[in-house]
């Protein structure tokens, strides 16, 4: 996997978290795998590392599809991907239970996302770069399908990750990672209509976008 548990367990060593949870104190001598999240969450707060290594392990690629989605997969994804497990770690004495885990972890992800986009932008304007702007490759006129349909494919995740920040989120959280759109307005914390609108005007975006792409996959 791209993120390894062990890696974000040395990470978030030295900040221990609360004894102040929603979860009983009282955790089983031997957290499996299979346990619920409340039961892997209780073991943490008593000083489990190894049940946190459960819960990066059930929500690893959970993490990796929202911030892939957000930047494209590279370098800075993993690196974004760790960060949240390690905000996992220390804000779990301020997880009460109202939302699920996997909204929960995806709300960090989307948000520590959202910084590193930031931190890109400041980066670009900073030295002036164009790379992000350049149009796609053409792709090879004899390819065969295989190839075709990922160079189709990369063109897809281009075009959405050329959207603004707040409808590239909620494409991702709704057409990619296939949350509700009710889901969506909590992970983000915005009103329902407001994912609605957003969703509406990222497809047009889109469909203009991959307008040539469509039209030259017409018989």
């Amino acid at each position: 996997m791209w993120a390894s548990a062990c890696a974000v367990l040395q990470a978030t060593a030295r900040a221990p978290v609360s004894s102040a949870t929603a979860f009983p104190d009282t955790v089983p001598p031997d957290v499996s795998p299979n346990a619920t999240d409340e039961a892997l969450i209780a073991a943490v707060q008593a000083g489990d590392t190894g049940a946190f290594r459960y819960l990066v392990e059930r929500y690893e690629s959970v993490v990796a599809a929202t911030v892939i989605g957000m930047l494209g997969p590279g370098p800075q994804a993993d690196d974004v991907g760790q960060e949240t497990m390690i905000r996992l770690y220390r804000s779990l004495d301020q997880f009460e239970g109202a939302a699920r885990l996997k909204t929960y972890v995806t709300r960090i992800a989307i948000n520590v996302s959202i910084d590193a986009l930031r931190a890109r932008k400041r980066r670009q304007n900073r030295l002036q770069s164009r790379d992000a702007e350049r149009p796609p490759d053409e792709p090879v006129g004899h390819a065969n399908r295989t190839v075709e349909r990922r160079e189709q494919k990369r063109l897809v995740q281009q075009a959405v990750r050329q959207l603004d920040t707040p409808y590239r989120a909620v494409v991702v959280l709704r057409l990619l990672d296939g949350y509700s759109t009710q889901e969506t307005a909590d992970i983000l914390e915005i009103p329902y209509g407001t994912v609605l609108s957003r969703l509406h005007r990222a497809k047009k975006r889109l469909a203009d976008r991959l307008r040539p792409l469509l039209d030259a996959d017409r018989p």
